[in-house]
């Protein structure tokens, strides 16, 4: 448990992370490089989606279109529809029941923005623009009662998303305190009318506020100007020495925790709406079943057109190691959870916003597992590193083809875009000339999409579901009584055991 080598010899000259802590103290805190790199925890919980598994079915077909009869002939798995919605009143459509996790102020979502940002337009998903990008944007302009008055780096991010936009998905923009006391959801929507507004109350993968590092001590003190949180302390004169003599290397910018209270969280939405945006989410992270209920409770009250429920552990591009690690309540755990409440609020005549679960997933199957699990509440899965992870290989592509240095693991395929991406030939007939605006990064996320939906309608086609909204909770097993009893879904040997049992006494 302590993860300490059982003999710890004096002289030993380093590996593990307490020698590193002895004269790097809080660097060792968070994965790095910053900026490079995004992380995950690699706990392994007694319960998980893996103790779940899919019904398959020799019968039936559900959801084909209206007046289409279920037959061999009609029942292929590639007419599944995998298309989702989520939204109270003014509802948002996806080709996929997937989207991307808060993209915001870490450098590696800045840097790669543009292959994230297209990738998600073309794919027909919605893309979440997160927290503190105008807060840490460099050419940040404020009015004199310090609001936004100009942020190019949100202009970026919004028109590079908006040039490829399609219809499907949308793009939105997560508030934390920071934000919402520069004014961030003024000027999204006096700039460029942005339908959605999302708040933040957490994370998977930690629960202090977002935070990235810096590297000049000029970026520290002018952040601290901002009023951010920045350690160590760039006005000390200890710190600036430290920095200045290359012990002191990089600077942590922190947001400030949020503190809920009904009443005023209420009167935000209703002030929201007030601006004009048509919807208004909401992001959660592992926190206690308290704060789960809250969120159900009151975004109820509130009508709020989707919540997204953020299990441990989560990824990030920069989160502490101890709370990846070991804070907050599990994905499976919270959404067993979250079914439960939202069970009760409808029971009492509440309508339940809809639901997303966060934590983890990179896979169809995962996905599948989730709606399911969750339904009819959950409508898609927010999906952080798997749908960056394309992006950033796509973009390494580009790269590599230009310095004439592929890898043997994507030269094997060929040495073209035409040979390497199976789906760039259907992109190029597409968008012809526009496919030079296109990086290759933006092609890798439409590509893993493809797979996924390809990969999502064959699961569905096993279990004789045709539409995402016919996906239920009978469509699942527990493969252990311990997943059972935490989640409700049938343990494998008595599910369906009565109308086994009926066809056998026949």
């Amino acid at each position: 448990m302590s993860g300490l080598c059982t003999r710890c010899l004096d002289g030993c000259e380093g590996g593990c992370e307490i020698f590193l802590a002895s004269f790097r103290g809080r660097e060792v805190l968070y994965p790095g490089p910053f900026g490079e790199v995004t992380a995950g925890a690699n706990k392994n919980y007694p319960v998980d989606y893996s103790h779940l598994n899919i019904q398959g079915y020799a019968v039936g077909a559900k959801g084909l279109p209206e007046g289409v009869e279920a037959n061999p002939d009609t029942a292929i798995f590639s007419n599944v529809d995998t298309t989702t919605e989520y939204g109270w009143e003014k509802k948002v459509k996806m080709k996929v029941p997937i989207f991307t996790g808060a993209l915001g102020s870490t450098e590696i979502a800045r840097k790669n923005w543009e292959h994230f940002a297209i990738g998600a337009a073309i794919s027909g998903i919605t893309l979440v623009c997160g927290e503190n990008v105008c807060g840490v944007d460099p050419e940040l302009e404020l009015t004199s009662d310090g609001k936004v008055k100009k942020s190019p780096e949100m202009d970026r991010r919004i028109t590079t998303y908006k040039r490829f936009y399609e219809g499907w998905g949308e793009i939105l923009v997560q508030m934390n305190v920071e934000d919402t006391r520069l004014g961030v959801a003024e000027y999204v929507i006096e700039k460029h009318g942005l339908d959605t507004i999302e708040l933040k109350w957490g994370q998977g993968a930690k629960c202090i506020g977002g935070e990235i590092k810096l590297k000049s001590l000029e970026r520290a003190l002018e952040l601290k100007k901002r009023g951010y949180v920045v350690l160590p302390d760039p006005t000390l004169k200890e710190v600036q020495e430290a920095f200045k003599k290359g012990a002191l290397r990089e600077f942590e910018r922190h947001s400030r925790l949020g503190f809920v209270e009904k009443e005023s969280f209420l009167k935000e939405i209703e002030r929201l709406r007030s601006l004009g945006f048509k919807r208004i989410t909401l992001k959660t992270g592992a926190y206690s079943a308290v704060e789960l209920a809250m969120a159900l409770r009151f975004g109820a009250e509130a009508k709020l057109d989707l919540i997204t429920i953020d299990g441990a552990p989560g990824g990030t591009g920069m989160s502490p190691w101890p709370m990846m690690n070991e804070w907050g309540i599990p994905t499976f755990y919270l959404e067993a959870l979250a079914y439960q409440f939202a069970e009760k609020l409808t029971k009492r005549g509440f309508r339940v916003p809809d639901l997303a679960i966060a934590g983890g997933f990179s896979t169809e199957d995962g996905v599948f597992k989730a709606i399911a699990m969750g339904a009819p509440y959950v409508k898609a899965v927010c999906m952080g590193r798997a749908l960056m992870i394309p992006g950033m290989v796509g973009k390494n592509i580009e790269k590599w083809l230009k310095e004439g240095n592929l890898p043997k693991t994507v030269s094997k395929y060929g040495t073209t875009p035409e040979e390497i991406f199976i789906t760039y030939e259907e992109l190029k007939e597409k968008y012809g000339d526009e496919m030079k605006n296109i990086p290759l990064g933006a092609v890798g996320i439409y590509t893993f999409v493809q797979k996924f939906k390809t990969g999502l309608q064959q699961l569905m086609a096993g279990s004789r579901n045709f539409r995402i909204s016919t996906i239920s909770r009978k469509d699942l097993i527990a493969l252990t009584e311990d997943a059972a009893k935490i989640s409700g879904i049938p343990y494998v040997m008595d599910a369906y055991r009565e109308e086994a049992e009926r066809i056998l006494e026949e």
